[in-house]
């Protein structure tokens, strides 16, 4: 034991979500803003000064492709972030590590694990066709996951398409270099390896190809 202080919370969120979702809907949307009011009100309470969350790199992944899929924008889950109402900070500390080591941690350690009768009981779940879609990736291609995982780390406002992240509409060349500016074209590394040739040309380090 480390002999830290804690309170176990007791509340009655599943005779609300059976009494106000509707029939045949998931529970988890409304479920988790239930929650999420319990930990605010609690950390008031307490006068806490953070709010971890035990989310972790897959829960973020598929919190990315979900909004991706079915949500039409690109968002996940920062490791850090202040809630809605400026009054609390949210933290991750387990953002990135990834899921199969917490289990074989938990495995190791003997932890008991509390299951929720709510989660995983649930039919049609979009996030459990996700997670099964990035296994499916990762037995096909060792590393895709890890890589998705990274770009959330390199993001380039200069080359997507939204307008509140980047002023395209002010874009004027003048002369200054552009450390995200476009440099002719990006080579597709499969397609570069693909394509059997000879250089004809070089331009800004980058080799124009003829097939034969």
């Amino acid at each position: 034991s480390l002999d830290v202080p804690f309170q176990i919370e007791e509340p009655v969120t599943y005779a609300i979500l059976k009494r106000v979702n509707p029939e045949g809907r998931t529970m988890c949307s409304l479920c988790s803003r239930l929650r999420r009011g319990i930990l605010y009100r609690v950390a008031d309470e307490l006068g806490a000064t953070r709010i971890a969350l035990g989310h972790h790199r897959d829960d973020i992944l598929e919190t990315f492709f979900l909004n991706m899929f079915f949500g039409g924008k690109l968002k996940a889950m920062p490791p850090k972030l202040v809630s809605d109402d400026g009054r609390h900070v949210v933290i991750r500390p387990l953002a990135y590590v990834q899921e199969a080591d917490l289990v074989a941690y938990a495995d190791w350690r003997a932890f008991p694990i509390i299951p929720c009768t709510l989660c995983g009981s649930q039919e049609n779940l979009k996030r459990k066709e996700v997670k099964q879609l990035m296994r499916d990736w990762e037995k096909r291609f060792p590393g895709r996951v890890d890589n998705v995982f990274s770009s959330l780390t390199r993001v380039t406002p200069s080359h997507l398409l939204d307008r509140g992240l980047y002023d395209f509409a002010g874009l004027r060349a003048d002369g200054t270099p552009v450390p995200d500016g476009d440099i002719a074209f990006d080579v597709d590394p499969a397609l570069e390896e693909a394509v059997s040739s000879q250089p004809v040309a070089g331009i800004a380090g980058i080799t124009v190809a003829r097939r034969d």
